[in-house]
């Protein structure tokens, strides 16, 4: 609520603070007319924004808690209780400004990634170097970086080796060494050596502008306990309107009756839920976690059966190329065709076959036609007017021969996956790719079950001999083999009526899966646009550990907001109790009341000092 706009809050606050002692000291001495001036003065002053909210809060058709205080700060002055009618306004207007103050600290995230953005790059043309503003550049554009200087925007390194520190998106504490052809992140820190890079993403298509995007969209969306939340207050406060002619019609006691209804606000409840799903968003962010609202955090939280794509996820995503079997061809040719037939895809197992063209200097500069990428298979295209296919026997149009299975079985058996390149008519020959398990992946296997998940299931497109020996070595007991991306869909689906199930990917084949689940995590990165945009959690880097960081995170965030709603409702009955006694004046219970909203407003920024590994 914005009941201040100007900059000098702190002089205002501050005038009504010693306003409201000079009255406090005229009535003392019973000086009461002074006294009485001096009070009506600060309810003015102090309520300005508390009854033009109020008023417009009526225009509307609503009830909040504006249009309460203003009710009760009237009938102080009907009933000549000028003290009470100051003392509401003052504290109300104090609390708020407290509470603004406190909830900033929460949105202190989003300032920070903000203020990350360099505005300007050293840009290389004709072997001429300029600075222009970051608005200026286009995708392709080379620039030079020197050690020191923030990555100007997204891009691919083309000369130089370097380190970078990526903590600032990633959460990542250790540089990262870099080199050619490796993808890097604007604004990150280039630590040491030098750099030129081709420009990828500009403008809001960038890692960053992305990353404040989701957090900016994640700070607003509301999780269910928060829509709850405020349907109740939305009918709570006009019941506590009603409670309060109830009361004075009962007792005759119009003190008791107005005293009733300040106590009754229910600020502390309706701040209870946002304040610590803004807090954890926050504080997530900073270790390179990204929330996509407090329904994301809730829906983590629950989750119990958590499924893992293998490839990309479980797995490195960086294959090696480790044997190529030919059929009565050429092994460099059949790897250059290959490696131009794949230009296109984003797989990793692609990526690996272009990585060993490249390393050994084959021309691959030409273009496929007609390219065809079928998820879940491979992929189809045309060079020098032959058609190709390359991917798993999915993509065959024809029965395998014996030899080529055995070959096959041989390879898997070593734990290889295997891609198959053919024409039309035969398979010309195999590709045998390694990819390594991430590191910590089977530390995270077992910190996730200790994190109350039940069951973990890895499913994959791999093959049945492959996916045990990456099932074994991780610890995972339960996994599906041989899956197309609708397979994997199908899966999580079945699940879905007796578990709260959670789906960790990276790629594109993964996005029907996501999107299934009661939560997704997307492992992010360059090139994986679609499964961070499909994910309700993106991991901003390849570290697999802040899997378990971003459950703990989830379950501390409900935890913390079922605690403030207890100690909201506590306090709320509490002042009741003490009202319907008379133990309780309309001033204290207003102190007591914007103090329990700074309670829980504090509480919630502790979710920004929880620790946990980066």
């Amino acid at each position: 609520m914005k009941y201040l706009t100007w900059t000098k809050k702190h002089v205002y606050i501050l005038s009504l603070s010693i306003l409201f002692l000079i009255s406090i000291v005229f009535n003392k001495f019973e000086q009461s007319l002074i006294a009485i001036a001096l009070m009506s003065v600060l309810t003015i002053l102090a309520g300005y924004h508390i009854f033009k909210k109020a008023f417009m809060d009526l225009w509307y058709k609503m009830i909040g808690i504006d249009l309460l205080v203003t009710i009760a700060v009237v009938a102080a002055f009907i009933i000549g209780d000028y003290f009470e009618a100051a003392a509401v306004t003052y504290l109300f207007t104090l609390g708020h400004i407290l509470e603004k103050s406190a909830l900033e600290k929460t949105r202190s995230s989003l300032k920070k990634l903000l203020d990350l953005k360099p505005s300007e790059a050293r840009r290389l043309l004709d072997h001429q170097e300029e600075i222009v503003s970051l608005d200026s550049l286009n995708i392709d554009d080379i620039l030079l970086v020197k050690p020191g200087e923030k990555i100007p925007t997204d891009g691919i390194i083309i000369e130089g080796s370097v380190l970078i520190d990526e903590q600032i998106l990633t959460g990542e504490s250790v540089p990262v060494e870099k080199g050619i052809g490796d993808a890097i992140l604007g604004s990150t820190l280039l630590q040491t050596g030098y750099m030129k890079m081709k420009v990828s993403h500009v403008g809001e298509d960038t890692t960053l502008a992305r990353m404040i995007h989701m957090v900016e969209e994640a700070q607003d969306k509301k999780a269910k306990t928060q829509k709850f939340m405020e349907v109740f207050s939305r009918y709570y406060t006009p019941l506590i309107v009603i409670l309060s002619i109830v009361i004075y019609f009962l007792t005759k006691d119009i003190r008791l009756a107005i005293t009733a209804l300040v106590i009754a606000c229910p600020g502390a409840l309706v701040i209870a839920t946002p304040v610590s799903f803004v807090a954890g968003i926050g504080h997530a962010a900073k270790k390179g976690i990204l929330f996509k609202g407090g329904d994301s955090i809730e829906r983590l939280a629950k989750g119990n059966l958590l499924f893992f794509d293998k490839t990309g996820t479980l797995t490195q995503g960086k294959p090696e190329l480790k044997k190529i079997y030919t059929f009565d061809y050429d092994e460099n040719e059949l790897l250059r065709i290959a490696s131009i037939g794949e230009s296109y895809s984003e797989h990793p197992l692609a990526s690996a076959i272009i990585d060993e063209a490249r390393r050994r200097s084959l021309t691959t500069h030409d273009l496929p036609k007609e390219s065809e990428l079928i998820i879940g298979k491979g992929v189809k295209f045309k060079y020098n007017n032959i058609r190709y296919m390359i991917g798993n026997n999915k993509i065959l149009e024809f029965p395998l021969k014996n030899e080529v299975a055995s070959t096959i079985d041989a390879f898997e058996d070593m734990g290889y996956t295997t891609l198959i390149m053919a024409d039309p008519q035969r398979v010309l020959g195999l590709f045998a790719i390694a990819d390594g398990l991430r590191n910590h992946a089977k530390k995270v296997i077992s910190e996730v079950r200790s994190l109350g998940i039940k069951d973990i299931i890895m499913l994959t497109g791999d093959q049945d001999r492959v996916a045990k020996q990456v099932s074994d070595e991780v610890g995972i007991k339960t996994y599906h083999a041989k899956l197309l991306p609708e397979d994997k869909a199908n899966i999580v689906k079945s699940y879905q009526e007796h578990h709260q199930t959670i789906f960790v990917g990276d790629g594109i084949n993964d996005a029907l899966a996501l999107s299934y689940a009661t939560a997704s995590v997307a492992i992010g990165g360059v090139g994986k646009d679609l499964a961070m945009e499909t994910a309700d959690v993106v991991l901003m880097s390849e570290d697999l550990s802040k899997l378990s960081n971003a459950i703990k995170i989830s379950k501390k965030v409900k935890i913390n907001m079922f605690q403030n709603i207890i100690f909201a409702l506590v306090i709320v009955s509490f002042l009741m109790i003490g009202v319907l006694f008379k133990k309780v004046t309309m001033s204290m219970g207003m102190l007591v009341h914007e103090l329990s909203v700074l309670v829980v407003i504090l509480n919630a920024i502790r979710l920004l000092k929880h620790k946990s590994k980066k």
